[in-house]
C-alpha cells in the first residue's frame, strides 16, 4: 500500500509554505506567526474580562464588540487555514487543541444565530466559552508537553493519595459529629465532612470550630496532618517531571498529514497517520512506487 504526498502538484509548495508557518516553530515565521497569536490571545481573553467589568461595558462595550469580533475573525481565518493545509484534517478537528480551537470561536458565531433580550443569558455564557483561548497557549510552549506527560505518568500515585486523603477525611468527619453537640455546627456527617477537608487544607474558614477538648485536640493533629501529606503529591509530581526529562526523545516536529507532535527524533513516519514527516523531500515510498 502507498501513501500519495500529503499535498496536490499544484498546492504543494504554498500548502507547505503555510504549513510550515503556522504549525513548525523552528523557522523566523514560524517563531514570528506564534509570538503573534499567543500576543492576539491574550488580547482577546483581556478584552472579555474587562468587557465584564460593568462600568467599562457601559462606556466602552460597543468598542469591546468590535474587537471581540475582529479577533473572531482572525481565530476563523487561522483555524480554516490549518484545516487546509493538512493532508488529515480530520485528525486534526478531533484533536484537543483542534476543539479547543473550534471552542474559542464558536460562540460569536453562534450568537448570531441567537437574537432576542430573551437570549442575552445564554450568549453570555457563551461569551465566557472565549476564555478557553487560553487554552491554546500550551500549544507553543514545548514544556507544556512534558508537565503533561510528567502527570500522566503520576496520575496512579495521585490517585491513591487522594483515595488516602478522602478515607482520612471520612473518618476524622465522622469522629467529629460523633464527638461534638448540634450547638457547635456540626449538625450532620456532611456538614462534618466539611469541617474536615477546610482544616486538614489548613484553610480555616472559622464558621465551624470544636467547641470539646477532645473535638480540639482531634482538630489540631487534623491540621499538622495537613501540612505533612499535602506535600506528597509535590513530590510524586516533581519526580515524576525529572524522569520524563531524562527520556525525553521527542521532537517537536509536526506531522505535515494530521499536525500530531511528539514524535521520536529518529521518526521518518507520523506514528498517527503515517505520513512521512519531512516536508522538505519526498517520502521514499513514493520514489518506489514511481519506479
Amino acid at each position: 500500500m502507498t501513501h500519495s504526498s500529503p499535498f496536490t502538484p499544484a498546492e504543494k509548495s504554498f500548502k507547505a509554505r503555510v504549513f510550515q508557518i503556522i504549525f513548525e516553530s523552528d523557522t523566523r515565521a514560524g517563531k514570528i506567526f506564534d509570538i503573534a497569536l499567543i500576543t492576539m490571545i491574550l488580547l482577546s481573553v483581556t478584552c472579555v474580562l474587562l468587557d465584564s467589568v460593568p462600568h467599562l461595558n457601559q462606556r466602552f462595550g460597543t468598542y469591546f464588540g468590535w474587537v471581540e469580533w475582529g479577533f473572531t475573525g482572525l481565530f476563523t481565518l487561522e483555524y480554516l487555514a490549518r484545516i487546509w493545509c493538512l493532508a488529515q484534517p480530520k485528525r486534526y478537528i478531533f484533536s484537543f487543541y483542534g476543539v479547543i480551537d473550534f471552542i474559542s470561536i464558536l460562540p460569536s458565531w453562534l450568537s448570531l444565530l441567537l437574537p432576542g433580550a430573551q437570549t442575552l443569558m445564554v450568549i453570555r455564557i457563551m461569551r465566557v466559552l472565549r476564555l478557553f483561548r487560553i487554552l491554546r497557549l500550551m500549544e507553543f510552549v514545548g514544556e507544556g508537553r512534558l508537565l503533561m506527560q510528567a502527570l500522566n505518568r503520576s496520575r496512579r500515585k495521585i490517585l491513591l493519595f487522594l483515595i488516602a486523603v478522602l478515607s482520612i477525611i471520612t473518618v476524622f468527619g465522622s469522629l467529629i459529629y460523633l464527638i461534638e453537640p448540634p450547638e457547635a455546627g456540626f449538625t450532620s456527617i456532611p456538614r462534618a465532612l466539611y469541617w474536615a477537608i477546610v482544616t486538614l487544607t489548613t484553610v480555616g474558614y472559622g464558621d465551624i470550630a470544636p467547641i470539646t477538648p477532645l473535638g480540639q485536640f482531634i482538630s489540631a493533629i487534623m491540621m499538622i496532618l495537613g501540612y505533612s501529606i499535602l506535600a506528597v503529591p509535590t513530590g510524586v509530581f516533581s519526580a515524576e517531571v525529572i524522569r520524563t526529562i531524562r527520556l525525553d526523545q521527542e521532537s517537536e516536529e509536526a506531522c505535515p498529514g494530521c499536525g500530531r507532535e511528539g514524535h521520536d527524533k529518529d521518526a521518518k513516519y507520523c506514528k498517527s497517520c503515517g505520513t512521512w514527516l519531512d516536508e522538505e523531500t519526498e517520502d521514499p515510498r513514493e520514489k518506489a512506487s514511481d519506479d
